[in-house]
């Protein structure tokens, strides 16, 4: 029965990473709200198709590299669209399906955004590790995700020849 509780190392890891988990968005999120006029999540899609070949992706690849429902992602996308940042336009591989694209407009907005965005992560994550604890991060979010995401729905976002 012993084995339905934490135990007082395990109890002290999942404390801080929950903490974690419900403080880091809040804070990622503010900063691009202050700064650029964006949520997190818009700037994640902004700077998902960003990194994509010629700025574009299926909405249900960007669905996948954003982690986030189709119904979710589309009414993101239309919001982008109606300030000139994304364009959508039927896939011509496949017509039954909708690719979104980077404008220029929106490209210049990512490019602004990112040295706050990288300002941010850097000053409420990184700079508070050692160089051995940034590898250790790595190593955890490796193991945790084999877990959470064994299909590597979220590959892209780190491996993205993988996706």
């Amino acid at each position: 029965m012993d084995d339905v509780w934490l135990d007082e190392d395990e109890m002290a890891a999942w404390l801080r990473l929950i903490a974690i988990v419900e403080l880091l968005p809040g804070v990622l999120d503010s900063q691009l709200r202050r700064d650029a006029g964006l949520s997190h999540f818009e700037y994640f899609v902004l700077a998902m198709l960003s990194e994509a070949e010629d700025r574009t992706l299926r909405m249900t690849a960007l669905a996948h590299r954003t982690n986030s429902t189709l119904a979710r992602l589309s009414h993101v996308v239309r919001r982008l669209e109606e300030r000139g940042l994304v364009e959508r336009f039927p896939c011509p591989e496949d017509a039954r399906a909708t690719n979104a694209r980077l404008t220029d407009a929106g490209w210049e907005v990512v490019v602004a955004a990112a040295p706050g965005h990288v300002a941010n992560v850097r000053g409420n994550v990184l700079d508070g590790l050692s160089a051995e604890q940034v590898r250790e991060l790595t190593k955890v979010g490796d193991a945790l995700l084999a877990r959470l995401d064994p299909q590597g729905k979220m590959t892209a976002l780190y491996k993205p020849e993988e996706s």
